[in-house]
């Protein structure tokens, strides 16, 4: 047996064995217990430095919108063209109700019966100065962003034309004998509001209280017309819209002798063919059971 003494005589020896033997470089001296720190137990930063994740850009806008706005404002590099010249762009590309007046046949205007046609799109991408520009681009940031999502590219663009060629009709019919051009995309602007209204209000879309990021926000199952027209909200963001345009004509502007003047009657055909032509661009399905709130069911039938 050993005693106390003798033990502690042999861990002394054994200490000092191992404390000699790590001076003379025979095997590495061991570090003290509370340096000795657990690979799953080191900081993440001794790791590996964690991962920034991908920032989003403050303002994004669907490419089909951007292309749109691009093309906007490309084509206003006209007016750096010499006065005479830029004169005849508006008047070949501009819609002139004179075009289709056959009373008067000593007016000849360029395109001839081409620009017939045209014209009840190209004067829509034809704008007046920047302000006219800016003030048609604000619109369309919330709402043309929103359809322009839900739809994608080919369907936004064609959208666009056709509400543009229903607000070119809508001031045919009111200024049948005009010589003014009409331009300004205020008609396609005013359609696509028509049209993100029937999903706008939503519950999870872009004007409700309860959404989701972008792209979820535009693809809710829209209302239809019927149940649109029997929703508070919408019933009063038409008579704001309604009220606002006929009492101040904010929108297009037509270019003449006459001056500028407002061409109200083409926002309100743009509108209108946008709120009813709506479903026949919309690619979402209509939800068998729909709820503008948490609480309200929606028809199924589609208008």
């Amino acid at each position: 047996m050993f005693s106390a003494s003798s033990l502690f005589s042999l861990q002394f020896v054994h200490l000092h064995s191992v404390a000699k033997a790590a001076y003379l470089g025979r095997i590495p001296p061991k570090p003290p217990p509370e340096v000795l720190i657990p690979l799953e137990s080191q900081p993440e930063s001794q790791l590996d430095p964690p991962r920034e994740g991908p920032r989003e850009p403050i303002l994004t806008l669907p490419g089909a919108l951007t292309a749109y706005v691009a093309l906007i404002a490309l084509i206003h590099l006209r007016v750096l063209l010499p006065p005479e010249l830029e004169n005849w762009t508006i008047d070949l590309f501009g819609f002139i109700p004179k075009r289709y007046d056959s009373t008067l046949l000593d007016i000849t205007f360029p395109g001839g019966a081409g620009a017939k046609v045209w014209t009840f799109v190209t004067y829509s991408l034809l704008h007046a100065n920047l302000s006219h520009i800016g003030f048609n681009v604000l619109w369309l940031l919330p709402f043309g962003s929103a359809l322009a999502r839900r739809f994608g590219a080919l369907r936004f663009f064609v959208f666009m034309a056709v509400t543009a060629a229903a607000g070119a009709l809508a001031h045919l019919l009111t200024h049948e004998h005009a010589i003014a051009p009409m331009i300004g995309a205020s008609a396609s602007v005013s359609g696509t509001m028509a049209a993100a209204i029937r999903f706008a209000f939503v519950k999870g879309s872009f004007l409700s209280f309860s959404r989701g990021d972008a792209d979820e926000a535009a693809k809710v199952p829209a209302l239809s017309l019927a149940r649109a027209l029997r929703d508070a909200r919408v019933l009063a963001f038409l008579a704001v819209w309604f009220g606002v345009n006929i009492i101040f004509g904010i929108g297009s502007i037509a270019i003449g002798a006459d001056g500028a003047s407002v061409a109200w009657q083409a926002h309100i055909g743009g509108f209108l063919a946008g709120l009813m032509l709506f479903s026949l661009f919309d690619p979402v399905p209509r939800a068998a059971s729909h709820a503008a709130d948490a609480s309200s069911p929606d028809e199924a039938n589609r208008v």
